[in-house]
Parts: C-alpha cells; structure tokens; sequence
C-alpha cells in the first residue's frame, strides 16, 4: 500500500465519523428539551465533528496551500464556537429561557448568595 491509498482511507473514514457527529449534534438540537441542554447538544460533537471533517478534506487534498487554509478554519472554529455558545448561554440565563430543573448549583443567583 503506499501512502496516497493509507491517507484516502484515512481520510475518508474522518469525513465518515466527522459526518456522523455532526448529525448528532443536529438530532441533540431538535430533541433536547431546553436551551441549554442544546447549546451542549449543538457545541461538543460539532467542534469534534468539523474537526474531523477538516482533516479528512486535508488527508484526500494534500495540497499546502489548501492544507494551510484548513488549519485555519479550524483555528477559527476552535475560537469562536465556545465563545459563541458561553454568550447564549448568558443570555438564556439572564432572561430566564432555562429549566430550573437542569441546574445542580446556581453561583449565580443574587438572592441565594444573600
């Protein structure tokens, strides 16, 4: 075997994983019940699953420049995802579009730390 037909394989079974988590995330969105139980549904298998879809396009293209270009999305992808889901999950729970139930320790909350 040599090296083009290890990194194909490679690559196309990272694509495959990288495609399946994505859709969970998906599934978690439309089935989880609150807001914040689909900010986690739509963050974790996301950034994991366009990780992996990065590497697999990387792996099959093997060109430099489009290499680079990958590195940087996913660069991008890592610095914005989080930041996005910390600021709506402030703003659910600022305006109160969370289930009480979910919380196991609310540091927040004004009137219990008075």
């Amino acid at each position: 075997m040599s090296w083009e037909t290890v990194a194909d394989v490679v690559g196309a079974s990272a694509l495959l994983v990288g495609s399946f988590l994505s859709l969970s995330a998906a599934v978690g969105l439309l089935r989880f019940p609150d807001l914040l139980t689909r900010m986690h549904a739509g963050t974790k298998p996301q950034v994991l699953g366009v990780l992996l879809t990065l590497v697999g396009v990387g792996l099959v293209v093997r060109s430099g420049l489009d290499v680079g270009m990958l590195v940087l999305v996913g660069l991008f992808q890592l610095l914005t995802i989080p930041v996005g889901a910390h600021m709506v999950g402030r703003a659910a729970y600022r305006t109160g579009q969370f289930a009480d139930c979910h919380l196991v320790v609310d540091e927040t909350d004004e009137d219990a730390a008075a």
